[in-house]
This record gives structure tokens, C-alpha cells and sequence, in this order.
């Protein structure tokens, strides 16, 4: 069956088309109907049946014939180890984990917050609430104290799992602090802390609170069956209004995307090694380390390293070659920092990649540039896909286990089955063919998208379905072509108002980054008292690359106005030696924009590198002061 074919089905026959893919997942019980749609907003999965996703992930395998394949490879240059985790393995520690958790006090329902670095460990908690029925919440290891506590109080967590460390390049950050600092800030206080004891630094242990790793290890216990809109976790995304939202996911829905996407999608097999180049604290390490591919019965692989200075560019490739790894999925910030070390990828040719058949790149979007130079180094599919942490799986992308589709540089190619994705103004109208708006869903969301957000339905209804009624409102900006592709630019408030004008910065950056000396860059609206906005860029160059800061921005601003035209009033392009990002890769553009608009700011709680937004400031201020 062609993929049109496959996702028109999809559309017009949801129940008989996921109840045939919902066949790969194992149940306790079966559902009453595929979906419930009785309450507008939120449509349920799967209602009636039970289950139980740790053991999709584990017991099913092992019992199988699975128990000595490799679930979980855990590679970490900053300690020089590397350690294979077999399914009979994991499934031990998960289990007696489980059984310490429970002896002290969790139970279904209960929630978890796992704060933690990189290691297997963090992957067995999450893997060991989810047996029991509890509700973890992950925060990405390092968050600032405050940030934590919120989550703490937000979820109502009965224990937090931690580790008293984490490594960051060559940094090592103690957590045991944070963590102390943001139960004293918090209004909720977890009962116990399971702390993982990590030979770079000890943390000191408060006596009837803090329990060690190897300590809260207890008996084996075995899977709790849970309804299918049960919550399987909690994760948190910056709000707008300075409290976190809680996006909920489901059990049902999540393994059944999730083992579909992994041999559909991402063409890996069982079996097959697939590396998510990213972080648990994320939603890509959630769906993609430490279920998706053991739902399916792959190797997962957990990265404690950077793409560049671990130790250098060439330490994706090492990865690969050395763990035979089928599939890469990370994000474009780090093969734009692979390309600014290594522009004529030396670096890969000193590794065997023949084992890698494709690419996925997700997070932001692919400038065109990052896709080719990847393509044309690595002379493998390379697939620009996009997606959300409240989607929770892809919403558009190229399906290459069943076919692979044209790729279209700039496009996320076409939707994944279960999404009806349109384009349109700002009254809800479809848009022409090839002409910018608003990116949004038609209900009902698929299978595996956030449930609601954790104890505020309205909020999720007003944030997400008040904007475009009957719709999911991705807060994207872009088009669709005469193809059906989608072509993702920008978020909506990334779109500038230039006398008048609606300008894409993403299509901005996408002419920057044609430059043949800029490695990355990142287009900012500011404030300008005659024209409304006015679009400023900041470049990072490729090494070795050291121009004439002046001839630089007069080749930049050229480009700008032969390619978008005179109407961007595009006149600023100023270098920097990084760009402000989170530590999943995104760039801080809003943060930006504040800063150029000498408006008030707040230093952002997922910020990698907090120097750099000491640059941007001092080379946005020295050009702000005499425009």
C-alpha cells in the first residue's frame, strides 16, 4: 500500500485503521471503542482497555526470546564508558526498582518527580513508575532550584529520584544542591529522595529523607494494568504566563504511535540500533530513548556527551560507526555546530557510516543549507520532520519504511496518519497553495497527543482550541504547498510586522544561512518607531572564517534583498561567537528580541549557556544606540 493510500485510510476509517496497528501492542484488556469522542477538546483512545507500557517495553521482549538482545546502550565520553544493558538486565532493575518504590509508599497514580543526568538509571525510574501506574515527571537535570520547585508543587510529587551529579561537556554541575534548595522553596514536600550516588562528586544525604540508589532497590514486582487514558507522565513546558504547563500523556494511545512511528517512520527494525540524540528531559528522550524503540523491540542508545568537544566534531560519527547505529534523529543546532567544525566533514570520512540509513532532524526547523551539506556528506536520506512536545510523535515527516518520499529541502513533507493539518488566515480560511498562515489540526488530535494539561483543562482549551474552534492551534507559522507538503518557517509570534508588511524570519534565516562563511544564524524582529519592526540577524561563522565584519553584513544584507526584497528593510547582520539556545537546541529568539527592544527580561530556565546572551546584548546594544 502507497503512503497516500495508507493515510487517507487513516482519515476515513480511524477506527479500523488504528485497531490493526493497536494489534502490535499487548493488552490486559481490550477497548470498548477506538475512540470516545463525547467531550469536545478531549477525545480518548482506546476507552476501556487496560494495559501496562514498561511491559510493553520489557516483559513482552523478554518473554519473547528478547532477554539477551541489548535494550540500552549507554555511551558517555565525558566518564569514558560505555556499558550495554540487555533486556533480561533491564527488566531485573526496572522490576526491583519498582519494588523499592513501592516500599516506599508510591502507587498507582501517585507522582514522580526524576530529576537526572544522562545514565540508564534515569531510563530504569522512568521505566519502574510506569509499572506501578505512577506518574513521572521528568525535569531536565541541572534546572534551576526555583524552576524545580514549581514542578514539585505543580505535580504534588511523592519522592523525587536524583543523582548528585551531572556533566556537561567538561563541566561537572552538583544536583543534590539544587535539588535540597528547591524542596526548601517548595510548598510540597516529597517524602523520600532516591539519590544516585555518581563517583565525580558525592552528595550529603539528609538522614529519613534521602535514600541512596543501591539502597531503595527492593523486591521484584511485577506489571499494574492501567486504563488507557490513564496518565503514564507528566512534562513540563515553559508558559507564558510564568507557571509551567503539565502536558499529559496517555498509555494506549503513546505505545501505539510510538511502535508504529519506529519501522514506519524511522525505518529500524527490531533488533536495530536507534539513536535519539537528545535528552530525557525532553520530550524527544521520552518518546524516543526510553520508549519508542523499546515498544519495539530495538536497541535504544543514551548519549552523555555534545556533538562538538566530546571531543570534537567527529563524535556523532564515532557513535554510529562503533554502535552499528540504523537511524540518527537529532536536532539541526547540532549539525549546524558539527558543519561550523568541520565544513568539509573531514571528520566523517574517518568513520564507517555504512550501516546508517537515514537522518531525522527535528526541534526547530531544517534551514535548507543544514540539509543539503548533511545529504551531500553522508549520502544518506536526510528527513526534516516536525513535531511537538504536546503531539508527543511527528505530525508531518517522510515515512521511509514504507516509502520514501521526495524531499522537498525547507519541508517537513507530508502528514503522518491520524493528522489533518491545514493552513490557514487568521478567520480560519484555507490559505492558497504556497502562501503563509497559521499551521493547525482539525479535531480529533491523533492518537498519542497530550491528553490536557496537568490540572487545568480550561487552560488547556483556552491555550491550544480558543484561537481556530475545532481545531488545535500549533502556534506555528507557514504553508503548505501544491503537494500537500508542509513547510514549517517559524513560530507565529516569530512572524514581523515591517510597515505593514507580514515577514517570515525563518525564510530570513533561511537566505542568511546561504552565505557560504555563516554556519548558523537567528532573525529577530525588534522594535522600530517608523516601521513597527525591523529585522536584525546575528551569525555565527564557520571556523577558520574571519571576514571583514563590515563587507560581512553589506554580503548578508545583498543576499536578504535580492532573495526577500527591499520590503524587509533588512539592514543589520552582526556576528557572534554562539547563539543564545536552550539546552535542547532551540534558540532563544524571543529573549532576543527583548533584549533589542531594551525591554525587560528574565534569564530563561532551559538556557545552555548563559554567556551568551552577555554577547548579544553587547553587540545588540553597540547597534541599537545609533539606529
Amino acid at each position: 500500500m502507497s503512503y497516500a493510500n495508507l493515510y487517507e485510510r487513516s482519515l476515513n476509517d480511524p477506527e479500523g485503521f488504528w485497531s490493526e496497528v493497536a494489534a502490535d501492542i499487548s493488552w490486559d484488556t481490550l477497548w470498548d471503542e477506538v475512540v470516545d469522542l463525547s467531550k469536545p477538546n478531549f477525545p480518548r483512545w482506546f476507552a476501556g482497555a487496560k494495559l501496562n507500557t514498561c511491559f510493553n517495553a520489557l516483559d513482552r521482549h523478554v518473554a519473547a526470546g528478547r532477554a539477551e538482545q541489548t535494550a540500552l546502550i549507554y555511551d558517555s565520553p565525558v566518564t569514558e564508558t560505555v556499558h550495554e544493558i540487555s533486556y533480561r538486565e533491564m527488566l531485573d532493575q526496572t522490576a526491583r526498582f519498582a519494588g523499592g518504590l513501592r516500599a516506599l509508599g508510591v502507587e498507582k497514580g501517585d507522582r514522580v518527580v526524576i530529576y537526572m543526568p544522562a545514565v540508564p538509571e534515569a531510563v530504569i525510574a522512568m521505566l519502574a513508575c510506569a509499572r506501578l501506574g505512577a506518574i513521572h515527571s521528568v525535569v531536565f537535570g541541572g534546572f534551576a532550584a526555583d524552576e524545580l520547585a514549581k514542578r514539585i508543587d505543580d505535580a504534588q510529587a511523592k519522592l523525587v529520584v536524583s543523582a548528585s551529579c551531572g556533566i556537561e561537556g567538561k563541566k561537572i554541575i552538583p544536583y543534590k544542591p539544587l535539588l535540597d534548595e528547591a524542596i526548601v522553596l517548595s510548598k510540597q514536600k516529597p517524602k523520600y529522595c532516591v539519590i544516585l550516588q555518581r563517583p565525580q562528586v558525592g552528595a550529603n544525604l539528609q538522614s529519613g529523607r534521602d535514600v541512596t540508589w543501591d539502597d531503595a532497590m527492593g523486591d521484584a514486582v511485577d506489571c499494574v494494568p492501567v486504563d488507557a487514558s490513564h496518565p503514564l507522565y507528566i512534562l513540563y513546558t515553559s508558559g507564558t504566563t510564568g507557571q509551567p504547563k503539565g502536558v499529559v500523556r496517555d498509555n494506549a494511545g503513546h505505545a501505539v504511535v510510538l511502535k508504529w512511528t519506529m519501522e514506519n517512520l524511522y525505518g529500524v527494525k527490531p533488533g536495530e540500533v536507534f539513536w535519539a540524540a537528545s535528552d530525557i528531559g525532553w520530550q524527544v528522550g521520552h518518546s524516543y530513548i526510553t520508549y519508542g524503540p523499546m515498544i519495539h523491540g530495538a536497541t535504544a542508545l543514551m548519549y552523555e556527551g555534545k556533538p562538538v568537544g566530546t571531543p570534537d566534531a567527529g563524535a556523532f560519527w564515532r557513535v554510529v560507526s562503533q554502535h552499528n547505529v540504523r537511524t540518527l534523529f537529532t536536532a539541526p543546532t547540532a549539525i549546524r555546530a558539527i558543519r561550523r567544525e568541520d565544513p568539509d566533514a573531514a571528520l566523517i570520512q574517518e568513520y564507517d557510516l555504512s550501516n546508517l540509513r537515514a537522518l531525522f532532524l527535528a526541534g526547530e526547523r531544517t534551514d535548507p543549507e543544514t540539509l543539503n551539506w548533511a545529504t551531500r556528506h553522508l549520502k544518506i536520506p536526510v528527513v526534516d520532520h516536525w513535531w511537538q512536545t504536546e503531539t508527543g510523535w511527528p505530525i508531518a515527516g517522510n515515512p521511509i519504511g514504507i516509502e520514501e518520499l521526495l524531499v522537498k529541502p525547507g519541508s517537513t513533507a507530508l502528514p503522518m496518519p491520524g493528522w489533518r493539518v491545514r493552513c490557514v488566515d487568521e478567520n480560519s480560511n484555507d490559505v492558497p497553495a504556497g502562501k503563509t498562515g497559521d499551521i493547525i489540526i482539525e479535531e480529533p488530535m491523533a492518537p498519542g497527543a497530550l491528553l490536557t494539561l496537568w490540572n487545568a483543562d480550561q487552560r488547556f482549551v483556552d491555550s491550544y482550541f480558543s484561537q481556530h474552534p475545532g481545531h488545535y492551534a500549533s502556534g506555528d507559522n507557514g504553508y503548505i504547498d501544491e503537494d500537500g507538503y508542509v513547510f514549517i518557517l517559524n513560530r507565529s509570534d516569530d512572524v514581523i510586522n515591517v510597515a505593514g508588511h507580514r515577514l517570515s524570519t525563518g525564510l530570513m534565516e533561511e537566505v542568511v544561512a546561504t552565505h557560504p562563511q555563516v554556519a548558523e544564524c537567528a532573525v529577530v524582529g525588534v522594535a522600530d518607531a517608523v516601521k513597527g519592526q525591523m529585522p536584525v540577524g546575528l551569525l555565527v561563522l564557520k571556523s577558520g572564517c574571519y571576514p571583514d565584519p563590515k563587507t560581512l553584513e553589506a554580503e548578508v544584507v545583498a543576499l536578504v534583498r535580492a532573495k526577500v526584497g527591499p520590503v524587509a528593510s533588512f539592514k543589520h547582520a552582526l556576528m557572534v561567537k554562539r547563539l543564545p539556545k536552550t539546552r535542547s537546541g532551540k534558540i532563544l529568539r524571543k529573549t532576543i528580541r527583548q533584549i533589542a527592544d531594551g525591554s525587560d527580561w528574565t534569564m530563561p530556565a532551559t538556557i545552555e549557556d548563559a554567556s551568551a546572551l552577555d554577547e548579544v546584548e553587547r553587540v545588540l546594544g553597540a547597534v541599537m544606540t545609533t539606529s
